[in-house]
């Protein structure tokens, strides 16, 4: 994918707000790989680094209201999606004032007050959530769009077939999203898949598809755009395919040392931010505003680690918070 600037007509305050949230999901992951660093983080970190465009571009088309879903890597949609940066660092850290209390952390990042119904770090899992939430919302008669963001690891997993298909069968309004980096963990996707491909293999169920460029956050938007439209309209289930690369490792601690240097040198080149930049640029952004965005950001998320590192830990009565009160799970169950 050539790292060049979008040959289109420009809504510039629009991809100026790309832009400022794109650094600031950048600086978040910067944060936590710098977290993790300092061993404060208890589990893996997954950062999403190079696919800020993915999260951006598809969630400023949902509504407050409408479902996500996300990966083990969701970081960046859960930002997009609305929720505060700082209680998604005390959850990371396990500090009281998280978004789940400090008891989900990054895996399973979650804020139900932004439609966030989390993050999963079992592969391709989100995709029935996204189906059962689209079909609860067929049921009830609103007008939301469910959607779930999911690597091209998840495609060759059960629950891709199984989501897809339910989410047709019933026309639910449910957007099925397709980072696709090239890579299911430490394994080339290539390698191990099938056929053409995802788009395909939507497109085989019935599920209209479109595969855009990752890297470029207006053509994602668009896609999205269209998409979201046409789900609120009644279409039933879409698909996109987004084509990117991650920037690091798996997690944090994976020195990706099975990917050429020369490879990487290459994405880097491509990196979704500084070609929204150039985009920009070339529309008459002046280099100053471009750059205040970048240092907000990294202001931005450097207050926020230092307030998640001097939060309290939760109380132990968290613990028994959010479990199971029903009654003897013995009795009545069936």
């Amino acid at each position: 994918m050539p790292a060049t600037s979008v040959p289109r007509n420009l809504d510039v305050d629009r991809l100026l707000s790309h832009h400022r949230l794109m650094w600031r999901i950048r600086a978040f992951e910067e944060a936590a790989l710098q977290a993790n660093t300092e061993k404060l983080v208890l589990g893996a970190i997954h950062p999403s680094i190079g696919q800020e465009g993915i999260a951006v571009g598809v969630c400023s088309n949902l509504n407050r209201d409408d479902i996500l879903s996300s990966t083990h890597r969701g970081h960046g949609h859960t930002l997009a999606k609305g929720a505060d940066a700082g209680a998604m660092m005390r959850e990371l850290l396990g500090r009281e004032g998280g978004t789940s209390h400090g008891k989900g952390g990054s895996m399973h990042i979650a804020d139900f007050t932004v439609g966030m119904l989390g993050a999963n770090g079992v592969v391709a899992a989100n995709i029935h959530i996204t189906a059962g939430a689209a079909h609860a919302i067929k049921l009830r008669g609103e007008n939301r769009v469910a959607c779930s963001i999911f690597g091209d690891g998840a495609i060759n997993r059960g629950p891709f077939l199984e989501g897809l298909n339910w989410a047709k069968v019933f026309e639910l309004p449910a957007l099925f999203v397709c980072e696709d980096n090239g890579f299911a963990s430490t394994t080339r996707t290539a390698a191990m898949t099938g056929g053409p491909g995802p788009a395909a293999r939507a497109e085989a169920l019935g599920v209209p598809a479109v595969e855009v460029d990752g890297n470029d956050v207006l053509a994602v938007d668009e896609a999205a755009r269209d998409a979201v439209a046409a789900i609120r309209a009644g279409g039933g289930p879409r698909f996109i395919v987004a084509k990117t690369y991650r920037l690091t490792g798996h997690t944090a601690s994976d020195p990706a040392a099975y990917r050429p240097k020369e490879e990487v040198d290459v994405a880097w080149r491509d990196d979704p931010i500084a070609r929204l930049a150039q985009a920009l640029a070339d529309a008459g952004v002046k280099g100053a505003t471009l750059a205040e965005n970048e240092r907000v950001a990294k202001n931005e998320m450097d207050g926020v680690y230092a307030a998640a590192k001097a939060a309290p830990w939760p109380p132990l009565s968290r613990g028994y918070e959010d479990v199971q009160d029903a009654g003897d799970p013995r009795q009545g169950a069936f």
